[in-house]
């Protein structure tokens, strides 16, 4: 299992950072969970728990999915990495250079399916 403990004391931190903190530490658990139900899954002989245990996975990967759209909501740096790798077709390494290439701005990765991209967060037109 993950540490999800604070590393500094809680009352140096701002309230967003803590707010960050918690926020990543759900996701980190829900991801766990995720990986627990497939292993179970994958384990029973079972169908109809299998049934079961796929539902309850996939409402984890809803929370998991809510909690990185509020971290995104939260995180200028996250937000554009989250644009840039996203919902792409292009190897991940392949746009991580094109980005690399132009000192970390990228208007359109390489691939990219939607019509945002990091340029769009700099107020650069697409």
């Amino acid at each position: 299992m993950t540490d999800t403990a604070l590393q500094e004391s809680e009352s140096q931190l701002s309230p967003e950072t803590a707010d960050r903190h918690r926020a990543i530490a759900s996701l980190q658990e829900e991801l766990e969970a995720i990986d627990r139900y497939d292993q179970r899954i994958d384990a029973t002989n079972d169908s109809g728990l299998a049934s079961v245990l796929a539902n309850n996975r996939d409402e984890e990967k809803e929370h998991a999915a809510m909690l990185i759209e509020w971290l995104r909501r939260h995180d200028t740096v996250l937000e554009g990495n989250l644009r840039t790798y996203l919902f792409t077709s292009a190897p991940v390494t392949e746009i991580e250079a094109e980005v690399e290439a132009h000192g970390g701005v990228v208007a359109s990765p390489a691939g990219a399916s939607g019509t945002f991209g990091v340029g769009s967060l700099k107020g650069e037109s697409l």
